[in-house]
């Protein structure tokens, strides 16, 4: 097999990954507080470099492959959640809370705590907690944060939480230490990955009661990346498809040598 089929293969695979991450954002163009995510793509040398347990040193490859196949695989190094913010919407819903600027709540599920920017609340009517729309409970700084079943409830700036004037709680609004270690878990929840971090809490918070935050994705961009993703597959399925076909030609040619 040549050199360039490795190249056009891994090249292939890789905008495939890249298209089910924009169609991901697309379909979530919707979702409040979603925040979406990007491939990112490491040059040749950088990466060729990093293969080595120490580039300058040392020409060990880590991984047993051949050489060849090392040099001419397409460098993906993976993809990152963007959390740039999104645009606050007016709701006027004494529930629905935003974080303007950086932030997240924090949420308990049964598999453990979990962050996220959808401010979309509500309250349980059966334990009375502040709970998400998959009725996970919102935590507040002592722990899920109980509203009774009437009474006026406001939300100041801070994330203290009132009803008809009694102050019953505050949410807790953290920050992480390693916004790289957060990885997305669906339902537009994150976790921090091992122990790459820690959360913190956010004194400077900014809560805003009646807003959402809107998803961050930008449909335009978006769909100029589609299109250029899959105009960069089929150059490199085409690739493919002549380098088999030399491949095919030269196992004739040896065939047909007396």
């Amino acid at each position: 097999m040549q050199k360039g089929m490795y190249s056009a293969l891994f090249g292939a695979l890789s905008q495939e990954f890249r298209l089910n991450i924009i169609a991901n954002n697309l379909a979530n163009v919707n979702t409040v507080g979603f925040k979406r995510e990007k491939t990112a793509f490491a040059d040749v040398f950088t990466r060729f470099a990093s293969d080595y347990v120490d580039p300058n040193t040392s020409l060990k490859p880590v991984v047993p492959w051949p050489e060849a196949n090392l040099v001419s695989e397409t460098r993906l190094t993976g993809n990152y959640v963007d959390f740039n913010q999104g645009a606050l919407k007016l709701t006027g819903n004494s529930l629905d809370v935003a974080i303007e600027g950086e932030g997240f709540f924090k949420v308990q599920t049964p598999g453990g705590i979990r962050y996220t920017r959808n401010g979309s609340f509500a309250r349980d009517p059966v334990s009375g907690n502040l709970v998400t729309a998959q009725g996970y409970p919102v935590l507040g700084e002592g722990g899920p944060i109980e509203l009774p079943e009437t009474g006026q409830i406001v939300i100041n700036e801070k994330g203290q939480i009132s009803v008809d004037g009694d102050i019953i709680g505050n949410l807790a609004v953290v920050t992480v230490t390693d916004l790289r270690s957060l990885k997305k878990e669906g339902e537009n929840l994150l976790y921090i990955e091992g122990n790459k971090a820690q959360e913190a809490p956010l004194e400077n918070a900014l809560v805003k009661q009646g807003y959402l935050e809107d998803s961050n994705v930008q449909v335009v961009e978006e769909m100029v990346s589609m299109i250029d993703t899959l105009r960069t597959f089929e150059s490199l399925q085409k690739a493919m498809t002549i380098s088999q076909e030399e491949d095919q030609k030269a196992i004739r040619d040896v065939g047909t040598t007396r």
